[in-house]
């Protein structure tokens, strides 16, 4: 293209419009590139999963049981009975044992012979005494003199017989008595207890 071309208004001439369809014809469109967006555009956020409708409780942490203490000793719960020593018996039969005091129960009804036994045994321990004969009477061979004589509201020996043994181990009893057992014969055989008492304890 001629300078006076250029300087006329910039029209084309023939030969220029040849030249830009050639050239025209020679560019091939570019394919346009997908824009890289953000990670964030790529991949939308999760949004948390919606809390159960009735969720279930937190059950509490199961807390260990405590340990359990040992049972401590109760003034309520006397020891049990020992076993009156045999040796022991021989001595208080030969008298090498002293006996430190004594009760008769006979002629007393039941209900008077154990009150009258309990105040003995108390008393008797509290003076310090260790080995007391009981007395309480061989009875009938037969219970049914006993039960005759208990309708006439006499005194029945028989039964005492059979009673103090099991009142002496009570637990009131037992808080006061050691051992006891059935008396030689020089002391009244089947019909009297060698009784053994507990120390005093003193307040």
């Amino acid at each position: 293209m001629s300078r006076e071309g250029r300087k006329s208004g910039g029209s084309f001439t023939p030969e220029d419009a040849d030249v830009w369809e050639q050239l025209t014809q020679s560019i091939k469109p570019t394919k346009a590139k997908p824009r890289v967006g953000t990670q964030a555009a790529v991949e939308p956020k999760r949004k948390p999963p919606p809390p159960p409708a009735n969720p279930e409780p937190r059950s509490p942490r199961a807390r260990p049981a405590p340990p359990v203490p040992p049972p401590l000793s109760s003034p309520h719960r006397p020891a049990p009975l020992a076993d009156f020593d045999r040796r022991a018996v021989r001595q208080v039969a030969s008298g090498k044992i002293s006996i430190d005091a004594r009760i008769d129960l006979h002629g007393l009804r039941l209900r008077e012979a154990r009150g009258e036994l309990r105040m003995f045994l108390l008393a008797a321990q509290a003076k310090g005494a260790r080995t007391v004969l009981v007395i309480t009477g061989k009875g009938d061979v037969s219970s049914e003199r006993d039960n005759l004589a208990s309708a006439l509201g006499k005194p029945q020996r028989g039964v005492l017989r059979r009673a103090v043994p099991q009142w002496l181990e009570e637990p009131d009893m037992r808080a006061i008595v050691l051992s006891f057992t059935a008396a030689s014969v020089r002391h009244g055989g089947d019909g009297a207890l060698y009784v053994q008492l507990r120390k005093h304890q003193r307040a």
